[in-house]
């Protein structure tokens, strides 16, 4: 029988979600039909940055196989890739696995293995990308009208945690003309108001084509009409003077979304420099506040590793304090495990970690704390106006959207809006955890 149905799922960062829908959308271009219920093909873009995500992908196959046991079961990503090169999990029930050096080309390994599928039929691209339109395939940002864009993959940096630069290998960068001929292309048969601009390493972007983010962000506010662009993830080699004086001046065309996700894992300087890191916690400091005062609206964001080899509690302390300080309203808290064949690895041999226990109090920790300056930034928007990006999703008389920070709020409508509609908003107040608004 043919597998001419697929559905796909993705693990981790949103350069993963980006890759995961430019794989929905060549098999659509070649095919094949869309089904969350019972797809022929099942395809997994997988996760290594820590044990945990490995261990959900292989979870995810035995539920796949055990709910679905006719379906083709395909496997790429950074899990594969780290499997293969370390010979792991070889009698796991998967069909095809592709890592990422062929992650590209794994449309046409899923045609190869299953030969006599549907062929491909050359269109032009607006015809083909509203083809895919037409399929109704899921994504939660697609859904809501926005387009995540991969435009760098790889990293130099060598962080001593990191397995990415391993699996993912050198800096590698879409040039600025190909990228806005996608947004283009894409936006103009998706209804796309917003574009989430996706890399592994913002600083690296360019490296090897000699291009700039800065550069980028204003060819697509002069070569598109994309109304809203942001920012998957910035990185803290990234927030220096030339970004402060390009925010400035695009800060009044109210195009950029006021959200900086910076990944800084610690605010120890002992840690920062066991993760050779490059920077201290008084730099990033100095940095955070300076971007907070050009916009006191900007909302911050990072992630924290906690545990990570001679990790003491009066580091611990360094990290707590410094994002107490910091304004930093958000974090994404990881507990540290050791990639095989990356420098922490090794380390590990003469280093001391932190116990289970301890990772697991220090994250419950930093956990609260991120609740309670999250609410308090919520709290700081109300009586403001923001542009308001509407979403599908409603509860009861209420839909939710995002403001020009990416804060959700939720205003009140008598029926569910196009999920590309733009408009403006006061935000009224903030109430058991929420922002409400109205539409002006």
């Amino acid at each position: 029988m043919k597998k001419t149905s697929f559905y796909s799922y993705s693990f981790g960062c949103r350069v993963n979600e980006a890759e995961k829908e430019e794989i929905d959308r060549k098999m659509a271009l070649n095919g094949f039909k869309f089904d969350i219920n019972r797809p022929d093909i099942f395809i997994i873009n997988s996760c290594s940055v820590t044990n945990k995500a490995e261990r959900e992908t292989r979870q995810l196959v035995y539920q796949t196989k055990k709910s679905l046991p006719k379906s083709y079961i395909v496997v790429t990503g950074c899990a594969v890739t780290y499997w293969k090169k370390n010979n792991l999990y070889q009698g796991l029930p998967i069909d095809l696995l592709v890592d990422n050096l062929n992650k590209e080309f794994l449309v046409d390994l899923i045609k190869k293995r299953l030969s006599g599928q549907p062929k491909f039929n050359p269109r032009s691209e607006i015809r083909s990308v509203a083809t895919v339109q037409n399929q109704q395939i899921f994504s939660k940002f697609l859904d809501s009208g926005r387009l995540m864009i991969k435009i760098q993959d790889g990293c130099q940096r060598f962080c001593s945690f990191c397995i990415v630069p391993y699996l993912r290998g050198l800096p590698k960068s879409y040039k600025i003309n190909e990228i806005v001929a996608k947004i283009k292309s894409l936006g103009q048969t998706q209804n796309i108001s917003e574009v989430i601009l996706t890399a592994i390493n913002t600083e690296s972007f360019g490296y090897d084509t000699k291009e700039k983010v800065a550069d980028l962000i204003r060819s697509i506010i002069d070569k598109t009409n994309i109304r809203r662009i942001s920012l998957g993830s910035i990185h803290p080699w990234s927030i220096n003077d030339d970004f402060f004086r390009f925010y400035q001046s695009i800060l009044p065309k109210k195009r950029l979304v006021n959200f900086f996700h910076i990944p800084l894992q610690s605010g120890s300087n002992k840690i920062l420099n066991l993760m050779k890191r490059g920077y201290t916690r008084e730099e990033m400091l100095e940095k955070l506040k300076k971007l907070k005062k050009i916009n006191p609206f900007a909302l911050i964001a990072t992630d924290i590793i906690v545990g990570f080899l001679e990790e003491t509690d009066n580091d611990f302390e360094d990290t707590y304090n410094f994002l107490k300080e910091s304004p930093i309203s958000k974090f994404h808290i990881f507990r540290f495990s050791k990639r095989t064949k990356t420098a922490a690895d090794f380390m590990a041999k003469r280093l001391k970690e932190p116990t289970v226990s301890e990772k697991m109090n220090r994250a419950k920790a930093l956990s609260e704390l991120s609740l309670k300056k999250y609410y308090e930034f919520l709290e700081k928007n109300v009586g403001r106006t923001s542009s308001l990006l509407l979403l599908q999703r409603r509860i009861n008389d209420f839909q939710e959207g995002l403001l020009d920070n990416q804060l959700p709020i939720l205003v009140k409508t008598s029926k569910p809006s196009q999920p590309d509609r733009l408009c403006e908003a006061k935000i009224i107040e903030f109430k058991n955890g929420r922002l409400f608004g109205r539409i002006i």
